[in-house]
């Protein structure tokens, strides 16, 4: 997958387009990622320990990882990401738009 967990994306396709978000959980098998408040749904509970009262629940839902791009650290534009070996051996992504570097 070309996104990680903590990376901040922007959605390019489907109801919540152009909202950007932080990438709270990747699922690499399904090929999905749950991005902070995009692709909302509402869940009814009954009374738990952690909800005493029960009733519905807002909460994100897993979207598909085709569907989000890197922000650009410079702009903060959708980029695409390329991969590229830095002077000291680390392997690190970049953003293709401006040539920043994503990993820290």
């Amino acid at each position: 997958m070309h996104v990680k967990k903590g990376d901040e994306v922007v959605v390019i396709a489907g109801k919540d387009k152009g909202k950007k978000g932080v990438i709270l959980a990747a699922y690499p098998s399904d090929a999905r990622v749950l991005v902070e408040g995009v692709n909302m749904i509402k869940r009814h509970t009954k009374p738990n320990a952690a909800n005493p009262q029960g009733g519905i629940i807002e909460r994100e839902a897993p979207i598909h990882v085709s569907n989000v791009m890197i922000a650009d650290p410079k702009t903060g534009q959708p980029s695409r990401i390329g991969k590229k070996i830095l002077a000291d051996g680390t392997k690190v992504r970049y953003a293709k738009k401006s040539g920043e570097v994503i990993d820290k």
